[in-house]
């Protein structure tokens, strides 16, 4: 499963200008317009990932509960976290975005207006902490 996290947290100065479209414009052009997922620099990206994790050879553990799998993978620029049930989530140096990239079989998602809204819809915002969900 992959979504994509629209965030509202962006730097000042960075946000892309977004092309404006004429005031006599088609409205199912508009709403087309409107439905597009947010790509680029500025996206997050979430990939679930519910099988072990290895890196480097070194299966991922979570400090907080010990789990082993189920992990939500979190893309925002060039980093990667992993998340755990438990709400633990922590920044992972070896998994690239090129790694990342790899893993999504489907380019487009599931769209939440906030991170947070995300983490909480997906199950990774600690009500299952301590479970798998298969």
């Amino acid at each position: 499963m992959t979504l994509v996290l629209r965030t509202t947290d962006r730097p000042a100065g960075s946000t892309p200008a977004q092309p404006v479209l004429p005031a006599g414009t088609d409205p199912l052009l508009q709403l087309a317009y409107e439905a597009q997922p947010p790509s680029g620099p500025g996206a997050t990206r979430c990939l679930s990932h519910p099988r072990e994790l290895a890196l480097g050879g070194i299966p991922v553990t979570c400090t907080a509960c010990r789990a082993r799998r189920d992990w939500l993978l979190i893309n925002h620029g060039r980093n990667v976290w992993v998340c755990c049930r438990c709400s633990n989530q922590w920044l992972e140096p070896e998994i690239s975005r090129a790694d990342f990239d790899a893993l999504i079989a489907i380019p487009d998602g599931t769209i939440y207006p906030s991170v947070e809204q995300g983490l909480a819809a997906l199950g990774f915002d600690g009500a299952f902490a301590g479970t798998y969900l298969d």
